[in-house]
């Protein structure tokens, strides 16, 4: 009996262990193993333990033990916000893990439930549909998308065509064809797979050029501890480092701190912003920061000051991360006295939007959360020249968060054809040019700056025009033809 025969003929607990192992093993092609070898010695046992599921019920429930070995290896990050207060909240830890896991393994259920015995394209293509979904469906949490696991080699540039879903779904194609073991089949397989790895490797083989106007870009990285961060005794030392590496040698043109880099609301400390101007030496500066409104709604937000030390203009982070910043269904959980990690809580801003003001090269602003869907790294009718994304990775821990949201920041890059600049508070900052690559960085959990000068934008890709639309369509109408049920495929 075949390997294949004896992974299909497994039952009981075997199975389900073998399941929830396989979908752990599938997690490591995620940084920071980054390994997408496991690609192929993962999916294939899905695959089979898929077809020797005797029934719709098991087949859901393998696909369920797959997802939570997945989202409860690449997840772990997710305990550390907890651990900030970890007299509060430190309990919460452990449900927060499962609970997610969990949660984000029944789209996969859902799939495996759908798709008959044995019709791996169908599995396949309902896979794909439901990663899709995951996106979007409950304000989304694209986070870890399988696609990803191609992110340090030439095949992620397929992003700039088809997406990280569409990479995904090919990849799991490429997969099932070789493992039919038909030359037909198999060479079908390798040829996805070279095609792949060729147009990266053609795309990547492009130099960067610099714009003309040799637009420097001083990156700020202060390493602030979350747990002291907005203890008044400590802000003011805090703001004074901000400043201090401010005022490094160099003229940049433009000087970027992560989110909620300052303590106080702009618009009550005119003097401080002037302090800021001083020590830039009149360069421009993103920072972020909180604001106010007069209902008493607080919102997290993104300013631009000018030259005179004055804000020009500013962005309201509009897509919330559920539980750390908001509470959902608030009028129901509110009873239970819970409450989100920040505190009361943001207020959601109006969407995305791009800034064009003042010398700053026109740019797409993300905060922290928002640059894990590919959704915000556009908008409709106006094309940025670059991507900012300031973040406070410090909730997420030191080692597996961070470099994962550094990983979907970049592949927002990739399918813009945009640079991108991300200044985060404990790191990892970086300068990404437009194939993703980064071109300078400041290690995680350093303190520092780095000078970059600013590449040039390439020519609008198909993703950035077409968006998730055209592999959504693909799906919906693969799965409708191998649905209908033709006499030919009933004999």
């Amino acid at each position: 009996m075949g390997l294949a025969a004896r992974v299909g003929a497994l039952k009981g607990w075997r199975q389900l262990l073998l399941a929830l192992s396989a979908g752990a093993a599938l997690g490591l092609v995620q940084a920071p193993w980054s390994f997408p070898l496991a690609f192929f010695a993962a999916l294939p046992v899905i695959f089979w333990l898929h077809s020797g599921a005797i029934s719709q019920r098991r087949a859901a429930l393998v696909g369920w033990f797959i997802g939570l070995g997945y989202f409860g290896l690449i997840l772990t990050w997710i305990v550390e916000p907890f651990l900030i207060d970890i007299a509060s909240t430190g309990w919460m830890a452990p449900f927060a893990l499962f609970f997610m896991a969990a949660g984000l393994a029944l789209f996969w259920a859902l799939a495996f439930w759908l798709a008959s015995r044995g019709r791996t394209l169908l599995l396949i293509v309902l896979w794909s549909l439901t990663e899709l979904a995951r996106a979007y469906v409950f304000t989304g949490f694209p986070w870890g998308l399988t696609g990803y696991g191609w992110a340090d080699t030439p095949i992620m540039q397929m992003a700039s065509v088809v997406g990280v879903h569409g990479i995904g779904f090919l990849t799991m194609s490429a997969v099932a064809l070789i493992l039919r073991r038909q030359v037909v089949s198999v060479v079908s397989g390798a040829l996805i797979f070279t095609l792949m790895w060729s147009f990266g490797t053609y795309q990547l083989s492009k130099p960067v050029a610099l714009r003309a106007d040799d637009y420097v870009v001083r990156i700020v990285q202060p390493n602030v501890d979350q747990k002291l961060k907005w203890l008044p005794e400590f802000q003011q030392a805090f703001f004074q480092r901000f400043l201090d590496l401010s005022a490094n040698d160099g003229t940049p043109d433009i000087v970027i701190w992560p989110e909620a880099a300052v303590p106080f609301l702009p618009e009550e400390r005119a003097d401080l912003l002037q302090d800021i101007s001083f020590a830039t030496n009149g360069a421009e500066v993103i920072f972020g920061a909180r604001r106010r409104d007069e209902n008493g709604d607080w919102f997290n937000r993104l300013v631009l000051l000018n030259s005179d030390g004055v804000m020009v203009d500013s962005y309201d982070k509009h897509h919330l991360v559920p539980f750390g910043e908001y509470i959902p269904f608030q009028s129901i959980l509110s009873k239970t006295g819970l409450t989100a990690l920040t505190g009361t809580g943001w207020t959601p801003g109006p969407g995305p939007r791009v800034i064009a003001t003042g010398n700053t090269p026109p740019f797409l602003p993300l905060i922290c959360y928002e640059a894990i869907f590919p959704q915000y790294a556009s908008v409709d009718g106006e094309r940025a020249e670059w991507i900012v994304q300031i973040t406070n990775d410090a909730w997420f821990g030191k080692f597996s968060g961070p470099y994962q949201h550094l990983v979907q920041a970049r592949v927002r890059a990739i399918e813009q054809g945009l640079p991108l600049a991300r200044s985060a508070n404990t790191g990892v900052s970086v300068m990404v040019d437009p194939y993703g690559r980064v071109i300078d960085s400041l290690p995680l959990g350093d303190m520092g700056v780095i000078d970059v000068s600013l590449p040039a934008p390439l020519a609008e890709t198909l993703y950035s025009r077409s968006g998730d639309w055209p592999i959504a369509v693909f799906l919906l109408l693969l799965t409708i033809l191998q649905l209908i049920p033709f006499k030919r495929r009933q004999r």
